[in-house]
Order: C-alpha cells, then sequence, then structure tokens
C-alpha cells in the first residue's frame, strides 16, 4: 500500500485518513442526511414550540386549538430520534468498514515485512499499534468527520431561517461564529502532540509489562520482583500524567467554545428582550413580535450546537492524528524488496530450493553472508555448523525466504513450501489441539494423534485426563521445554512440507529429551523429508548426509557423509 508523504517527505496523515475516508464515501455521506434531517426536524419543532406560546400568549387562543401543533411537535420528535439513531449507525459503519480495512492491510504488511523485521520489534508495542492505535480511529471516522460536515450545513439553515427573521439577529451570530473554531484550532495545536505521545508511551508500557510478566520467575529468583513492581508503575505513572494532560486540553477546548457560544446567546438574548420593549429602533427591530423574537433566541443555542458537538469529538481527531502517525510509520516500512520474489523454478528438475551466488547484507553491518551456492534435493539432510554468529540463522531465513539475497538468486522448485522449527517454537495459550492445527486447520484427531506419536509425546497426552484438549498457556506454559520441542515436532509432522528447515532444535534439553528429539527428526528423514539443521549436537551431525561449515558467513568446508 502506498501512503502518502508531504512535500517534505514526512508522513502527510491528514492525506492518508482522508483516503480512508473515500473509500467509505457512501456511509458517511448518509450519516450527513441523517444529521440534516435532525437539524430540519428541530427547526420545525422550535417553530412550531414558538407559533403556539404566542398563539395562547398573544392571541389568546384555547389549548384545545393548538392540539394539532402539539401533535406534529410529537411526530417531528420521533423524525429526529430516528434520525440521530440512523446518523450514529452510519458513522459506526463507516468506521467499522475503514478500522477493517487498515488493520488488514496492516497485517498484510507485516507479513510482507517477514519474521526478519519483526525480530526487532516487541510484540507488545505492535499489538498495542494493532489494537489500541486502530481503535482510536473510530471516533474519528464515526463522529468527527460527519460533524465537520455537519457543523458547516446546519449552521447555515438555522442562519438561514434567522435571517429571514431579523438580519440583525443573524448578524450577531455571523460574528461571533468565526471565533470559536479560531479559538478551538488554537487550543487544540498541542493535541496532536500530546496524543502521539500518549500512544507512545502506552506501547512502551505494554512491551514493558509483557517483558516482566514473562521474566517473572527469574525476578523472583534473583530477588528483584520488587524492583520490577516499581519499575511498572513508574511506566505506568507517567502513562497516566500523559492522558491527563491529554484530557485537559479536550476540556479547555470546550470550555473555550462554550464561552463564545454563551455570549452570542446573551448578546441575541439582549437584543430581542430590548427590541420586544421598543428600547431599540435600529433595522428591522421595530418589526419584532413575541414569535418571531422568541424563536431567533430558540435558535441561537442551535445554531452552536453542532460546533459544540464537534468540541465534544474534537479530541477524537487529535487521537487519531496520533494514532495514524504510529500506524503510517508501519506502513512505510520498506521490505526487502527481494524477499518473497521468486527467480523462475530450478532448471534441476529434482531440487527443491536452489542457491546461485546468493549473499544477504544487513543495514550498518554489510554482507553478513555468501556469496553462496547451495542446492537442495529431496529427502537429504544437511547440518549447517559453526560458531555463534556465524551466519547459520541467517542462511536459514534466506532458505526460508524471510530476507532476500543482496546478489545472486534464491530460486524454489514449484509446490515447495517449508517447515520451520527453532529451539523456541511459538505455542499460543489454547489447547493442544489448537497448537496442531495451526500447521494443518483441517486435522482430524485420529491425524494430530499419530503426529504427537511420531514425536514421542503419544503416551503422554494419551494419559492426560482432557487428551488434545489439555490447555496449555502462552509460549508453552505448563509444558516442559522438551514437550514444547515436540509438539512442534508434531506440527511438522502434520504440515506434510517437504522441506524442515531447523535452528539448533535440541538446545538446552537433557540428555533424555534430545534422545527423544534425535529420534524424531529420523522418523521425518524416513518420511522422505528434505532436513536442513542448524546445530552444534553430534548426534544430529552424524545423522546429515553432507555438512555446512560457516565462519564469518562464508561456507569454509563442506564435508559429504
Amino acid at each position: 500500500m502506498a501512503t502518502p508523504r508531504n512535500a517534505g517527505g514526512g508522513r502527510d496523515v491528514r492525506r492518508w485518513l482522508n483516503a480512508l475516508a473515500a473509500r467509505e464515501r457512501r456511509f458517511s455521506s448518509l450519516a450527513v442526511v441523517a444529521g440534516v434531517i435532525v437539524t430540519l426536524a428541530t427547526l420545525g419543532q422550535l417553530g412550531l414550540l414558538a407559533r403556539v406560546i404566542s398563539q395562547l400568549l398573544v392571541e389568546q387562543a384555547t389549548p384545545a386549538s393548538q392540539l394539532p401543533a402539539l401533535t406534529a411537535m410529537v411526530g417531528l420528535l420521533l423524525v429526529r430520534a430516528m434520525a440521530l439513531y440512523w446518523q450514529e449507525r452510519l458513522g459506526q459503519l463507516a468506521s467499522l468498514n475503514i478500522r477493517s480495512r487498515v488493520r488488514g492491510e496492516l497485517l498484510d504488511h507485516l507479513a510482507r515485512l517477514g519474521p526478519g523485521w519483526l525480530t526487532g520489534r516487541h510484540s507488545g508495542a505492535l499489538a498495542s499499534q494493532l489494537v489500541e492505535q486502530v481503535e482510536a480511529l473510530d471516533g474519528y471516522f464515526a463522529r468527527y468527520r460527519p460533524q465537520l460536515a455537519l457543523c458547516v450545513l446546519s449552521p447555515l439553515l438555522v442562519l438561514g431561517v434567522a435571517l429571514w427573521l431579523d438580519w440583525l439577529a443573524a448578524l450577531f451570530l455571523v460574528l461571533a461564529a468565526p471565533l470559536i473554531p479560531l479559538f478551538m484550532a488554537l487550543v487544540g495545536m498541542g493535541a496532536e502532540r500530546l496524543n502521539r505521545e500518549q500512544f507512545e508511551a502506552v506501547a512502551r508500557l505494554s512491551g514493558h509489562f509483557i517483558d516482566r510478566v514473562r521474566a517473572i520467575t527469574t525476578l523472583q529468583l534473583f530477588g528483584r520482583s520488587q524492583g520490577a513492581i516499581a519499575e511498572v508503575h513508574a511506566a505506568a505513572d507517567d502513562y497516566r500524567r500523559r492522558s491527563m494532560r491529554t484530557l485537559r486540553i479536550a476540556f479547555l477546548s470546550s470550555a473555550v467554545l462554550e464561552f463564545f457560544a454563551s455570549v452570542a446567546i446573551a448578546v441575541v438574548a439582549i437584543y430581542v428582550g430590548f427590541g420586544l420593549l421598543g428600547y431599540i429602533t435600529y433595522g428591522p427591530s421595530p418589526d419584532l413580535t413575541l414569535f418571531s423574537g422568541l424563536l431567533v433566541l430558540l435558535l441561537a443555542p442551535e445554531f452552536f450546537q453542532p460546533l459544540r458537538t464537534l468540541a465534544q469529538h474534537y479530541h477524537d481527531r487529535a487521537a487519531a492524528l496520533g494514532a495514524a502517525d504510529g500506524l503510517l510509520a508501519i506502513l512505510e516500512a520498506d521490505p526487502d524488496p527481494v524477499r518473497g520474489a521468486e527467480a523462475p523454478p530450478t532448471q534441476a528438475p529434482d531440487a527443491l530450493l536452489e542457491l546461485q551466488g546468493a549473499c544477504v547484507t544487513q543495514p550498518g553491518r554489510g554482507r553478513t553472508l555468501g556469496p553462496l551456492d547451495l542446492c537442495l534435493m529431496p529427502g537429504e539432510v544437511v547440518a549447517l555448523t559453526g560458531s555463534s554468529g556465524s551466519g547459520k540463522s541467517t542462511l536459514l531465513q534466506l532458505l526460508a525466504g524471510f530476507v532476500g539475497p543482496g546478489r545472486g538468486e534464491r530460486r524454489l522448485a514449484d509446490g515447495t513450501f517449508f517447515a520451520w522449527m527453532d529451539q523456541r517454537p511459538l505455542l499460543i495459550r489454547g489447547s493442544l489441539a489448537d497448537n496442531l492445527r495451526l500447521a494443518a486447520p483441517e486435522a482430524s484427531d485420529h491425524a494430530m494423534r499419530e503426529a504427537l506419536g511420531k514425536a514421542g509425546l503419544g503416551e503422554r497426552v494419551e494419559g492426560l485426563p482432557e487428551g488434545l484438549e489439555t490447555f496449555i498457556g502462552e509460549r508453552g506454559v505448563g509444558l516442559s521445554g522438551g514437550q514444547a520441542q515436540r509438539l512442534a515436532l508434531a506440527r511438522v509432522f502434520l504440515s506434510r512440507a517437504p522441506l524442515v528447515l531447523l535452528d539448533e532444535p535440541t538446545a538446552s534439553l537433557d540428555a533424555e529429551t534430545e534422545a527423544l528429539v534425535i529420534v524424531a527428526l529420523r522418523a521425518l528423514m524416513e518420511e522422505g523429508r528434505t532436513l536442513v539443521i542448524a546445530t552444534h549436537h553430534p548426534a544430529l551431525i552424524a545423522m546429515a548426509s553432507r555438512r555446512l561449515v560457516i565462519e564469518a558467513g562464508t561456507v569454509t568446508e563442506v564435508v559429504h557423509g
């Protein structure tokens, strides 16, 4: 998705928000139409009310004679209520569609950026942006934008009626109207900056809190739990202070509007009162009647009501601008231009994947891997060895397509897909079945039990009271490290992927668990899968049909087993 930039090269959040609103112009326009109907119904009510009071007090009409007018007022009240309902509902529909589209575009862009980009970002901060910052757009699209149109259309309708009744009273309203948005803008200049800082603070707080929760056991072991609590409290208090500053701005903008609106209404009231008493003889004031004067007085608050409503939603605009800045920062992040852009299928008909002169470069580090030529054939096992930081994980990421070759080519055979497993497999909060179905959503219970059996967890799961429905926490809370690894291996069995990439699959495991994992890997070999294993373990190296020794990003030796 192309993101708008201003002339200086920075993010143009207003243009982006306008582009989003343009996609839902139908619902937004209908919401504005409903708002105009509300204004027209209100004008009709006020006109009937002024007429009834004038008839009763001036013309001494009986209450029974005013029954049709009162019935019409009730009918207009119902019309106004229905129009208000549809105005709110249509605005919410537009907002919901826009937020769903924005969240989808963000998720799609994150998928294009790939795991390599995501590893440099905190999951808590990203979750905060995907949830809270996207939700912060709600008030802007559901209420602020429709009200922005209504604060022009509705006052014009009211002003037209006031001008018909008394042009001098209408002049007082016209003179007061520009002061309100002017001072609202002056007060709200800092609101966007404060909201941006607030969203940054809550993203930091989310990441800070998640880090402490994940490390709670370590903190308790080292007696640092109280210090961690104090740090979280300090971060939360900083967020509280930023939130209060933002709320002060919102209340101040509303107070400014109420002040000028009250002054303008008071001026109109003084004019009408003195005009009816005969103290003002200028212009149309001698022609004032109880009906026209009362209606002008009733119209004055309605003239400013759309601006009052806009002021209530003005902080929604500031919140949306602050949130949009953070969202655009993600959308403007450039994915690796060659990641996922495959060359034509490899010429070798039996090869799964081929690298030709491939190099990986990283910002600030230069070339970290290559040049490298590699051809992976079906059924072979390749061991990647070398010291920590030599480039084993980078090569696995290149094979997976998480990073693209800065030079050279990565060729993938048609229909080839892969399974990925590292020493800390992704396990979600849910049942064992939920975790297994991440690899095969349509897998049957029989297939899952068979995969668990191949991974060495079959008897263990069968002995659990709830079996496949046994609940585990995020990151495998409730399982040992070895059980988590074997659960991830069961997913690999379910995936039926011809290519399996493994990054230190036996790291941090005891000898007994290592043996069970190695047995499961041998079962994968027997199924004819192609395995690429980054490892230091002698038993895994011995399993390999060939071995690549990597040092400082260069393949220095290839040993065939």
